[in-house]
């Protein structure tokens, strides 16, 4: 065994539906201006612009999750270090075509 640190990059795909995007908005301001928030006033404004002006919800959704969220998912094993998460929110088309074909090939199953 060499004594060279060894690392892994878990790559989590999750992909949710807006049911209310003034909400999603609403929970995203009430991050942003909360009091410790790291954000200067100039910040605090333009974030909340860019989470107003957003149709899709997505900037908003980023405002609410946090890193340690994913971490957590490696909480509980000791023989890991959880290191680093880098989270991105983009609009998306709906789940992928391939789920869908999985369902499809349930209903076949059953016919």
């Amino acid at each position: 065994m060499s004594d060279e640190p060894k690392f892994l990059r878990l790559t989590v795909e999750l992909t949710v539906e807006v049911l209310d995007v003034d909400a999603l908005q609403a929970a995203a301001l009430a991050e942003i201006r909360h009091p410790d928030a790291d954000l200067t006033a100039e910040e605090r404004t333009e974030q909340a612009e860019l989470v107003s002006s957003d149709e899709t919800g997505a900037s908003a959704l980023q405002w609410l999750i946090e890193p340690d969220h994913v971490l957590q998912l490696v909480d509980h094993i000791n023989e890991i270090e959880p290191r680093e998460a880098v989270l991105g929110v983009e609009p998306s088309e709906g789940p992928s075509e391939d789920e869908d074909e999985e369902e499809h090939d349930h209903d076949h199953d059953h016919a």
